[in-house]
């Protein structure tokens, strides 16, 4: 999400999550104001191999709910940067902080090593497993979800890479599948968008419904 008016608008169809991206080189950067939201959307910081310095001021300015890490950073990196946001909001003496972990995000094509995944089991909260291509996201194109088969976790996961409309049949018969167990939200960007950053809401509000009796998380980045 990048601009207020849309931000306000999208958030009357309860998505779970909004994603805010903090990584300079992306048509969707966000430097804004976020409007008040209903409580029950959380805020997602989206990152690029940032400092930890620079997270968690995102996290204390915007009060963000989880911090999307979409580069290269280690587990000992997100664990470092688990503790400094903890600490952070002790310091500030917030009573119910926002902050409720790390989405740790994989780049797949047609297959992928989920031996990976072994370091991070103790230092992330979520993974988020997108397409993999030349840009770090918002690459418009899905991947081969029969990867998934041998996802080993049972961490929650979000679904991610360039799913749309035209993706809804096939959402609806992976929901239907043992592989989608642990299948927390579905992040969709791209293709519903006007312009980067603007999204359409007459085709986000007929995705969702399309979509809903499957569903336990809807992510609009």
């Amino acid at each position: 999400m990048k601009y207020q008016d849309n931000i306000t608008d999208i958030a009357l169809l309860q998505p779970d999550y909004f994603g805010f991206i903090f990584y300079e080189n992306s048509s969707r950067f966000f430097d804004g104001i976020i409007p008040q939201l209903p409580e029950n959307i959380k805020k997602v910081g989206v990152f690029v191999n940032a400092s930890i310095e620079e997270i968690v001021e995102k996290v204390e300015h915007y009060a963000l709910d989880l911090v999307q890490l979409h580069g290269e950073e280690t587990p000992e990196f997100c664990e470092e940067l688990k503790r400094c946001i903890r600490k952070s909001i002790r310091n500030e003496n917030t009573e119910t902080p926002a902050f409720t972990g790390i989405l740790k995000v994989f780049s797949i094509k047609d297959h992928f090593n989920f031996e990976q995944l072994t370091p991070y089991e103790s230092v992330c909260d979520y993974y988020l497993f997108d397409t993999k291509g030349q840009l770090p996201g918002g690459n418009g194109y899905t991947f081969n979800w029969e990867v998934l088969k041998n996802y080993p976790s049972t961490k929650p996961y979000f679904l991610s890479g360039g799913i749309g409309l035209e993706e809804v049949n096939n959402i609806n018969e992976f929901l239907r599948k043992q592989e989608s167990q642990f299948c927390h939200a579905i992040d969709v960007n791209s293709k519903f968008e006007i312009e980067p950053g603007l999204k359409n809401i007459t085709i986000l509000k007929e995705f969702k419904n399309r979509i809903k009796p499957n569903l336990t998380g809807f992510k609009n980045l």
